[in-house]
């Protein structure tokens, strides 16, 4: 008997059962597919891989407009592409080596509970003290005429060639990512998005300004728009018709991605095992417990925050209360980033969120058009959201737009966590010449 065993190997199932081990635990990780689960395989890091060289292309366009030579520098998809595939290849190669230190052993297949501590891969049965189920998620679709017409995200991560059109249905992150990976190298786009902005869980603010930035690249943006159909004419390109505002309208491409999300992968005997399955996914407490004793649930499978990081943290939660031991992990403080160009990222609340809860804010903004680094650098398009709570002057939310606005979140990130005041923030000296001086000529506006 195991006493731990881990269905699904993605960051929340590897990072856990690595820890575990170190620990002194004996880890059954089980994985039918591919160790690195969905972020390294067919998310996070391939698609940050083609963002990177979509932003090398923008930056040569951008040295050509300042007049400075760039020779024969050229990317083409196909050098991407190839470039993508090395960089997975070379990150799951390292998985495999953490998963082969002592402790751990790896199973590859389908695992299905049995009951609560009993799994059945293949024709074995595994039995384990505790259960981590992490199956992470998969793509979902509208449930419309011609879905099946459409790629998902896993479909377009193994696209060798890029069309000359594509329309994109959705406007959240996975969708925003793509837009702006395939408009910078040469692809016309078109998002059809159904709320009132793209990105809604962000800020409003900060989602008008990617707007406005990818709309003046070229990226044609439909916001407020109901895809009902999709079809496939004579010529064999694609009619996307969508309800825009009482008025049936349509956008032809050779390609359509449907990117509207995506849903729980449920391992097989659930019921078996006594695991409660709520509207989002597995239900789970503060400590990561299913209704069934000794089964925990991480990541996306439970649908409470659908980041490979967020899962990481929720294995450490769930580690820790199998252990006995206190955690001080805290998962209402979870970044989230965007990497289209400009990134975006935000943590905590937004000033729409704070307004529904009656609560009492201010809320201050500086420009990235008066930083030295983001001049030099020619990044002068961003901003930084800062609300504070007025009575206790703690962070409450960040909403950044700029160039490293994944990586600037995470001072904001640290504050809050460590429940300090902006008044801390802004006392912190900061490096010249810095974009982190962005973050502190917020905080020092309260």
């Amino acid at each position: 008997m195991f006493d731990i065993i881990i269905i699904g190997a993605g960051p929340g199932g590897y990072e856990t059962a690595a820890v575990a081990a170190t620990h002194g635990l004996t880890v059954a990780i089980v994985e039918r597919d591919q160790l690195g689960g969905t972020c390294l395989n067919r998310g996070c890091i391939p698609t940050k891989a083609l963002c990177r060289n979509a932003e090398v292309v923008n930056l040569v366009k951008e040295a050509s407009q300042w007049g400075i030579s760039t020779g024969d520098i050229a990317i083409d998809y196909a050098t991407a592409f190839a470039r993508k595939n090395e960089v997975v290849t070379q990150l799951r190669d390292g998985v495999a080596m953490l998963m082969g230190q002592p402790g751990i052993t790896v199973i590859n297949g389908e695992a299905t509970f049995k009951d609560a501590h009993t799994i059945i891969v293949g024709d074995e049965t595994y039995e384990g003290k505790n259960i981590i189920i992490a199956t992470g998620s998969a793509p979902r679709g509208l449930p419309i005429t011609g879905a099946d017409l459409c790629m998902t995200s896993d479909d377009v991560l193994n696209m060798d060639t890029l069309p000359k059109s594509m329309c994109i249905v959705g406007g959240g992150v996975i969708g925003m990512e793509f837009a702006a990976i395939f408009q910078s190298f040469g692809v016309e786009v078109t998002v059809v998005e159904y709320c009132k902005e793209i990105l809604p869980p962000f800020d409003k603010d900060i989602a008008k300004r990617l707007k406005t930035v990818l709309s003046k690249r070229g990226i044609k943006i439909i916001t407020q728009a109901a895809v009902k159909a999709v079809s496939r004419g004579d010529d064999r390109l694609l009619t996307v018709t969508y309800d825009a505002k009482g008025k049936e309208q349509t956008v032809v491409a050779e390609r359509v991605l449907m990117s509207v999300g995506r849903q729980p992968v449920l391992p097989a005997g659930l019921d078996a095992a006594g695991i409660a399955v709520g509207r989002r996914g597995i239900e789970v407490d503060e400590h990561m417990r299913t209704s069934a004793d000794g089964v925990y649930a991480i990541g996306d499978v439970n649908g409470l925050c659908m980041l490979a990081h967020a899962a990481s943290a929720q294995g450490e939660v769930a580690l820790a209360h199998i252990m006995g031991e206190p955690c001080n992990v805290k998962l209402d403080i979870v970044p989230s980033a965007v990497f289209t160009v400009p990134e975006l990222s935000m943590v905590g609340l937004t000033e729409e969120q704070c307004a529904e809860r009656g609560m009492n804010v201010v809320v201050k903004k500086s420009f990235f058009r008066s930083n030295g680094k983001a001049v030099s650098m020619g990044e002068t398009d961003g901003l930084i959201k800062m609300i504070v709570d007025a009575d206790t002057q703690k962070i409450v939310g960040c909403h950044i737009c700029g160039a490293h606005a994944a990586d600037l979140i995470q001072e904001v990130v640290m504050a809050m966590n460590a429940g300090a005041t902006v008044q801390c923030l802004a006392a912190s000296i900061h490096g010249h010449p810095t974009l982190t001086e962005v973050v502190m000529a917020a905080a020092r506006q309260f």
